[in-house]
């Protein structure tokens, strides 16, 4: 697993393709949010921006997660070494998961610059929130990008598979975040944390026992 995950850390370093594109989709999108909402609005609506804006800019990035040994014909030969499957979707998810949170950073910050949304007033509860959310994100779109890689249509059907099961992450972690930025108890957003850490235990763990069988189809 950690060599897995090394080679695509370094590989995203080398290139900066992923991190580079998924940067510029989220400044497009914050942009396009940016003029289409009026400044107060705008800041009501910041943690809806938030995740919309990172669930469609990801989106991008988790794509290339097998396409790099797709194309260049080592997938394969990935799947041939003497390693559990399993460690692979894992090492995929970590990956996908590094590269999410250096967007998240970079979206939080424009979100305060660009919308001028107040600093957060407890940014370990809003790490939190976005912790969560993004491992969600991240075990799910990792899981379907495995299997939209082989196909055509890969760029289509990657979003039709993935958004409508990311319902419940977007609904909670919308709310948890707009409970936080607003300056409220952590204990009123316990109640979607929980089904958050819920929902991540449970693709996590669907996603390391199917992705074997997934990629042998």
């Amino acid at each position: 697993m950690w060599s897995i995950l090394r080679k695509d850390l370094l590989l995203e370093l080398r290139t900066r393709e992923a991190l580079a594109s998924l940067v510029m989709l989220v400044v497009l999108i914050l942009l396009t949010f940016t003029f289409a909402l009026d400044p107060d609005g705008a800041r009501g609506a910041a943690p809806a921006v938030l995740w919309v804006t990172l669930i469609f800019a990801g989106l991008l990035g988790v794509q290339r997660t097998f396409l790099v040994e797709r194309e260049s014909g080592a997938w394969y030969g990935l799947l041939l070494a003497p390693v559990d499957r399993g460690a692979i979707f894992a090492a995929k998810l970590v990956a996908n998961l590094v590269i999410l949170a250096v967007a998240d950073l970079v979206l939080t910050a424009l979100l305060v610059l660009v919308l001028g949304v107040p600093v957060p007033a407890a940014p370990i509860e809003l790490l939190l929130v976005n912790a969560l959310g993004l491992i969600g994100f991240s075990a799910l779109a990792t899981l379907f990008a495995a299997i939209s890689v082989r196909l055509r249509a890969r760029e289509l059907l990657l979003p039709l598979l993935v958004l409508p099961l990311l319902v419940p992450v977007v609904i909670c972690a919308v709310e948890a975040s707009r409970i936080v930025l607003a300056g409220g108890p952590t204990a009123s957003a316990g109640v979607w944390l929980r089904v958050l850490a819920t929902f991540d235990v449970i693709v996590t763990v669907a996603g390391w026992m199917l992705f074997e069988h997934l990629v042998l189809e």
